[in-house]
């Protein structure tokens, strides 16, 4: 048998190295601008869902592309596996080309940052969490931070009259002092998402929920032929085609990610957030009058329910059903679809909620790298469950593992994953409640 050529196995790793750090800037970028842009209105959910709804979406039309025009020709002319190299050579172009277009089209219109800096500060200044900050120096401090830098502008513009320089110092030190504001804002906002318990307790119920989802997503083409009896063709699975279950989870997730949005939007209260402090007497105000007009739901009334779905298609996954009736696992594929989607759009909806738009990229990109730890943990869980049940006589001849003992441990650990994330999230409700403040 004669060894395979190619590149080392190291250039491989690297290049999804790459692409994860690509498709996760792109997708963050979209997200923090849909959250700046349209944070402080009413339709802050639905705005947010989009762009995390398209990151879902673009799994089932790229799928399809590769299964039914990317393929490569068998000797007889009929359709075969996916074509790696022309898929793969396809997802770079077109990433480059969003990348570009994204570059210079995403943007923060309007220009209320700088205003709503400055409020911020106000409000934190009135609460008086802000008389032994760093950042409110005299102002003859920051003056001298110029001192020499000035000096040297001076000297080389002996052109100009007294007034323009001083117009052009005063430019400077306002443009200083609005950037030493911003970072400080900014810093000061990092330091209460990480020290606030429920920020964790969030984080933890998100790890729970999102691990198992991206393990069963990633496991898909193995999780069919555990379900296909030895008589089928591996070409025509009772259990379905891989393509057809990822098409599968990311329209359940897509309407899951929209609906939740929009609902959201639609039931949920009138902010109370943590982050920028609302007056009490302002609170009080914009309490009484939005329930004067309408029935409200907190935004957790949505992701709970969410989360329960996304559990009942894990212990569909785990009883004997499925084996007896492989079809069934399209049902699994759209509850974890439904709920995993749900669950994802709500989250950062919350975090907006609760701790505000400015921050919002950094904080939702701290809790947005849980599913990444939950999805290497659970699939350990899975492959080793699988490669024993292999090793315990599972497996065919074709090195494919068959039956409950290839999946069953990992479906029954991912039920109980997400029973436990229901109950951390009620805590961390719990606890924004004592606070009197409103998701």
């Amino acid at each position: 048998m004669s060894e395979a050529t190619g590149w080392p196995f190291w250039v491989m790793v690297v290049a999804f190295i790459a692409i994860g750090m690509g498709t996760s800037c792109m997708y963050l970028g979209a997200v923090a601008t849909c959250a700046k842009n349209y944070g402080k209105g009413k339709h802050k959910g639905i705005m947010l869902a989009v762009p995390i709804a398209a990151f879902g979406l673009s799994g089932m039309w790229q799928s399809q592309l590769g299964t039914y025009v990317l393929y490569e020709r068998k000797v007889d002319g009929s359709r075969g596996d996916v074509d790696v190299f022309r898929y793969f050579l396809f997802l770079g172009i077109l990433l480059f080309v969003i990348g570009v277009i994204g570059t210079f089209a995403l943007r923060i219109v309007d220009d209320e940052e700088e205003e709503y800096i400055d409020r911020t500060v106000e409000d934190l200044e009135r609460s008086g969490l802000l008389e032994e900050s760093e950042f409110f120096r005299p102002r003859h401090e920051i003056q001298a931070a110029y001192g020499t830098f000035n000096a040297d502008a001076e000297e080389g513009s002996v052109t100009l009259s007294e007034e323009e320089r001083q117009q052009r110092k005063r430019d400077l030190e306002r443009e200083e002092e609005e950037r030493r504001k911003k970072n400080w804002l900014l810093n000061y906002e990092t330091r209460i998402f990480l020290q606030d318990p429920t920020m964790w307790w969030l984080a933890a119920g998100f790890f729970l929920v999102t691990g198992p989802g991206e393990s069963f997503i990633n496991n898909l083409g193995t999780v069919i032929p555990t379900l296909t009896p030895r008589s089928y063709a591996a070409a025509a699975p009772p259990a379905g085609l891989p393509s057809t279950h990822v098409t599968t989870i990311a329209l359940t997730s897509t309407i899951a990610r929209l609906l939740t949005g929009t609902l959201s939007d639609f039931f949920a209260p009138v902010e109370t957030h943590l982050f920028p402090p609302i007056p009490e007497d302002r609170r009080r105000a914009r309490l009484e009058a939005e329930q004067a007009n309408r029935p409200t739901l907190s935004r957790m009334v949505f992701l709970l329910p969410s989360a329960l779905i996304l559990s009942c298609g894990y212990l569909l996954l785990s009883t004997p059903l499925p084996l007896i009736d492989p079809p069934l696992l399209h049902l699994t594929t759209a509850l974890v679809g439904f709920g995993y989607g749900g669950a994802f759009s709500l989250t950062p909806i919350i975090i907006s909620v609760v701790w505000g738009t400015e921050n919002f990229a950094t904080n939702w990109g701290i809790v947005a790298m849980m599913p990444a730890l939950g999805a290497a943990l659970w699939g350990v869980i899975y492959s080793t469950a699988y490669q024993r049940a292999v090793n315990s006589g599972s497996g065919f001849a074709d090195g494919q593992c068959h039956g409950w003992s290839c999946y069953g441990l990992w479906a029954v650990t991912s039920t109980i994953s997400v029973w436990i994330a229901v109950g951390v999230w009620l805590a961390a409700w719990r606890g924004w409640k004592k606070r009197g403040i409103v998701v």
